[in-house]
């Protein structure tokens, strides 16, 4: 059996941290359905202390999740999972972003633009990466 899966990223801050990605990718983040989300507060479900706003709507506190704009078929989810904790040592996975040799530079130029840290460039043969950190330090490579 074949299973579909979902990219979940650790963050302090994964409403603000999905829309940096979101933007970043050219992706859309989900959006969150608050009648849902009061509807299960009153039900006692949930509690006013599992939500935030977020950009004046009422979101889960919890996560934040981005979906490419072809859907599930074309990429899967990326879900922002908050957590208590900093990232204190390198990813063990990162992503690579895709934007093709002819963009590198601009890609990486207008990401650090929006938070962005250079860490190194990579070369391999013909192949080359520019890996950078989002704001949170989480890696990625722009290949």
């Amino acid at each position: 059996m074949a299973y579909d899966i979902q990219v979940v990223i650790d963050s302090q801050d994964p409403h603000n941290l999905a829309d940096w990605w979101a933007d970043a990718l050219g992706w859309k983040v989900e959006q969150q359905d608050e009648a849902f989300i009061r509807n299960l507060i009153e039900r006692g479900h949930a509690t006013e202390a599992d939500t935030a706003f977020h950009k004046g709507a009422l979101v889960w506190k919890e996560g934040a999740a981005i979906r490419h704009p072809g859907g599930l078929e074309r990429a899967p989810r990326v879900l922002f999972q908050l957590v208590p904790e900093s990232k204190t040592v390198k990813n063990r996975v990162h992503l690579d972003v895709l934007a093709g040799v002819e963009s590198i530079d601009a890609e990486v130029e207008r990401l650090v633009g929006k938070g962005a840290t250079v860490l190194h460039e990579g070369r391999q043969g013909p192949t080359r990466w520019v890996t950078i950190i989002d704001p949170e330090g989480n890696e990625l490579c722009i290949a």
